[in-house]
C-alpha cells in the first residue's frame, strides 16, 4: 500500500521526532508530562507507518468509504485529542498560578500589617 521509498522517509521522520522530543527534555525546554503525551503521539505514528492496513481496517470500522477521507478525520481526531489534554494541562496550571497570586498577597498583607505592627511598636517606647 506504502511505496518503500515512502515508508523509509516516514521512519526516518519519525526517529528525528523522537529525537527532538528527547533534546527538548534533556534541555527541560518540556517536561515529562507533556513529553509522555509526544511520544504516545509518535508510537501511534509509528504503529500506523509500519503497519499501514490498520489504517484500512480503523476506517472501515468507522464506515468512511475513501482513505484519504479517513486518514484526515483520524488526523482530524488525533489532534483535537492532543488538544484537549492541552487545554486541560494549560487550565489546571491556570488554577494553580490563581491560587498562589493570592497566596501571594495575603502573605505581603500579612507582612505589610506585622510592619506597620512593629513600627507602632518602636515609635511608642
Amino acid at each position: 500500500m506504502i511505496p518503500d521509498k515512502l515508508r523509509l522517509s516516514l521512519i526516518a521522520a519519525l526517529v528525528l521526532y523522537f529525537v527532538l522530543i528527547l533534546l527538548l527534555l534533556k534541555k527541560r525546554e518540556i517536561s515529562l508530562k507533556y513529553t509522555l503525551l509526544w511520544l504516545f503521539a509518535g508510537v501511534c505514528m509509528g504503529i500506523l507507518v509500519i503497519w499501514p492496513e490498520l489504517i484500512t481496517i480503523i476506517i472501515g470500522m468507522i464506515g468512511i468509504e475513501s482513505s484519504m477521507n479517513g486518514l484526515f478525520i483520524l488526523a482530524i481526531a488525533f489532534v483535537i485529542i492532543i488538544l484537549m489534554s492541552l487545554t486541560s494541562i494549560v487550565t489546571k496550571q491556570n488554577e494553580k498560578i490563581r491560587s498562589l497570586t493570592q497566596t501571594i498577597g495575603m502573605m505581603e498583607k500579612r507582612i505589610r500589617e506585622q510592619e506597620a505592627h512593629e513600627e507602632k511598636e518602636t515609635g511608642s517606647d
